[in-house]
């Protein structure tokens, strides 16, 4: 088995992994759309379906995914409507031929949409409600949201991706670098509690069913600011990203103090995830999947495109952060 990818996970590897498990499968294996891990829909043989989650290899250690388990367990029991693993022969994280995975229940619904206002109320709320028990004590596994770290593992990815058109390579240098100076001074200047987190809080991680709003995948959970759960959930022009800011801090404020320094946070957060996720997408090129998914990071156009990106959020960088509108 590779050790970073998934090419000896075949039908079989899976079904004997289920096998082991006791849960006999009497359905297809639907993939559902995950690239980080690879994720599977199926009914078994009472007809229930199920999900189930098998963990990049060597991308967490069992200590961190087994904390990422508890935590979900945590909300699930304080009726967050959280997506926990489902317990089997008394265990979350199980072991198949070199893989980690885990089962759960699949919850069917459809993606947020995050501009409607009344939606972004009840997000604040689930938000403020997870953070309320985040905050409760601290991750002793899972990694701490360290800009220095994560940018320069990116920068890195970067710097050693063969897709870079050679034309294109001094321009790409001469705004990444003042980009993460300028990111990291960012971070510098604001000093916030942190708590543990959901990580990845954008739309496509909450889905809306029958049985209301639930939130899902906590795989980036991590230590960090609260900021780095709600920033994700603004969009839009500035004034509308303001608006939809009152309505979220609202909201979470029913349950969990939000400090104001925490705005200052939302520009070098956003600059984190853009640099983050071209590293990404560099680290994982020799997925087989990630080209098939991704077929314009190896042309000269998105290149052209990031450093363009890359000089508006250094811009955006040395703006005012955002407001905090009341009376809404």
């Amino acid at each position: 088995m590779s050790r970073f990818n998934f090419s000896d996970l075949t039908p079989d590897t899976i079904l004997n992994a289920l096998d082991e498990l006791d849960i006999g499968v009497s359905s297809g294996l639907l993939a559902l759309n995950s690239f980080e891990n690879r994720v599977y829909q199926f009914l078994d043989d009472d007809r229930k379906r199920w999900v189930v989650k098998f963990y990049r290899p060597a991308r967490w250690s069992d200590a961190q995914i087994q904390e990422e388990h508890d935590f979900a367990e945590e909300l699930a029991a304080a009726e967050v409507p959280v997506v926990a693993p489902h317990r089997l022969h008394g265990k979350t994280l199980h072991h198949c031929q070199g893989y980690r995975l885990a089962l759960y229940p699949s919850v069917g619904g459809r993606p947020v949409e995050i501009a409607d206002l009344d939606t972004l109320d009840t997000l604040g709320q689930y938000l403020g409600r997870l953070h309320q028990i985040g905050a409760k004590t601290s991750f002793s596994h899972r990694e701490r949201l360290d800009p220095a770290l994560l940018l320069a593992n990116a920068v890195t990815a970067i710097n050693e991706s063969q897709q870079i058109p050679d034309y294109l390579q001094r321009p790409l240098d001469a705004i990444l670098k003042p980009l993460v100076d300028a990111t990291l001074a960012a971070f510098a200047q604001v000093q916030v509690p942190t708590l543990r987190l959901h990580g990845d809080c954008h739309a496509g991680n909450f889905l809306e069913g029958s049985q209301g709003l639930f939130v899902l995948d906590l795989d980036d959970a991590r230590q960090g600011p609260a900021m780095q759960d709600l920033w994700m959930l603004l969009c839009g022009s500035r004034h509308e990203q303001e608006s939809q800011l009152a309505v979220l801090v609202e909201a979470y404020e029913q349950f969990m103090d939000f400090d104001g320094r925490q705005l200052r946070l939302v520009a070098p957060l956003q600059a984190l995830r853009q640099v983050q996720h071209l590293g990404w997408l560099a680290q994982r090129w020799g997925d087989p999947a990630f080209p098939l998914a991704f077929p314009w990071f190896a042309e000269p156009r998105h290149w052209e495109n990031q450093i363009l990106n890359f000089k508006e959020s250094l811009a955006a960088l040395n703006e005012p952060p955002l407001r905090l509108l009341t009376g809404m």
